[in-house]
């Protein structure tokens, strides 16, 4: 018979694990990462905005962000909110200008597309008359507008609408999944579109049990085809199958604000939220591990891992993530106003 430590700690990682209780912080594993800041260069004049949105090009070195215009919103700038930097960091494509109060979350598909979600956050409500926000946009990769989800500026639980949509992936056949909402009084589901944007289903509630939600901040997808949700007021990672079936619960990873996962099933969490009122133990940073059997490898932390007061309380470092063909990988950040590389030492 196996010991209580050893059943507990594999039930901890399996694939079919349905909910876990309490998880020891995540704090210790190595760090073998370099950061370099300002590698991205920003045209002349113009300075970085909060960003929670990063992506890697179909080529697996180009990086995509969405910005929001040198500040927390878009309100009142037709500054292009959509950027594309070379391997270098060099400034290849911007699109976008004007359509974006909130961009949030952003998603690079299989044919190159480029998919932005669009919230509308306190203070910019008057935006929602100028045509902004509560809509999931898919763009050509030259910048063409192919498909808009949901209606701009209207705020809605219905097949057709959305509250602050949070983030996006697409399936391998095209079904499109939204992460909708962005915590308070917006919505907590998640919404499935078929590839032409034909309203498929929605599952979730604000709630703590499996399958509910509190803030479904990102959203992503495995090399098996399952959801890997970003529930962060829950302090946890939720897995559905595309139909929204419950597989798992993971706790590991922290409080996660991001998650991208490689064509290897790397994961990539961003908790750029923690401290001892939100999920006291545990430190800010990027965790990394196997999205196959869910142990954390790597921790990129934080250079203010707990803060509790001043510009870091809310939020620090980075929110969303990406990983190129390199191993590279890029943090998206919104309190610091910044796209942050790290590199193998």
């Amino acid at each position: 018979m196996m010991a209580p430590v050893i059943v507990a700690t594999l039930a901890m990682f399996a694939g079919s694990v349905h909910t876990q209780g309490n998880v020891q912080p995540v704090n210790d594993p190595p760090n073998p990462y370099t950061t370099i800041e300002n590698w991205a260069k920003m045209p002349a004049g113009r300075t970085w905005g909060a960003t929670s949105a990063v992506d890697i090009d179909r080529d697996g070195k180009s990086i995509w962000v969405a910005e929001r215009c040198g500040a927390n919103t878009c309100a009142g700038s037709n500054l292009p909110t959509i950027l594309k930097f070379d391997a270098s960091g060099k400034l290849v494509k911007s699109f976008g200008e004007g359509m974006f109060v909130f961009a949030h979350g952003i998603h690079v598909d299989r044919q190159g597309n480029v998919w932005v979600t669009d919230g509308i956050p306190p203070g910019a409500l008057a935006q929602a008359a100028a045509g902004r926000g509560h809509v999931v946009v898919k763009f050509s990769p030259e910048g063409k507008v192919l498909l808009t989800l949901g209606k701009v500026g209207v705020a809605g639980e219905g097949p057709d609408t959305f509250n602050q949509p949070s983030d996006v992936v697409t399936a391998p056949n095209g079904d499109i999944f939204v992460a909708d909402g962005h915590g308070g009084n917006t919505n907590a589901r998640i919404v499935k579109f078929s590839k032409d944007g034909k309203f498929i289903k929605t599952w979730g509630k604000k709630g703590t049990g499996p399958g509910e939600f509190d803030t479904p901040h990102a959203i992503a997808m495995d090399s098996k085809g399952r959801l890997f949700v970003g529930d962060r007021n829950n302090n946890r990672i939720q897995i559905f199958d595309q139909d929204g079936k419950f597989l798992a619960e993971w706790k590991q990873f922290s409080r996660p604000s991001g998650i991208f996962i490689d064509k290897s099933d790397v994961i990539y969490v961003t908790d750029s939220e923690s401290n001892t009122r939100r999920n006291p133990g545990w430190k800010r940073g990027i965790r990394i591990g196997s999205a196959k059997d869910g142990k954390v490898t790597t921790f990129i932390p934080d250079p203010e891992p707990n803060p509790e007061s001043g510009p870091g309380a809310g939020t620090s470092a980075a929110e969303g993530v990406a990983a190129d063909a390199q191993g590279n990988v890029y943090g998206a950040e919104v309190g610091p106003r910044a796209l942050k590389r790290y590199v193998k030492k």
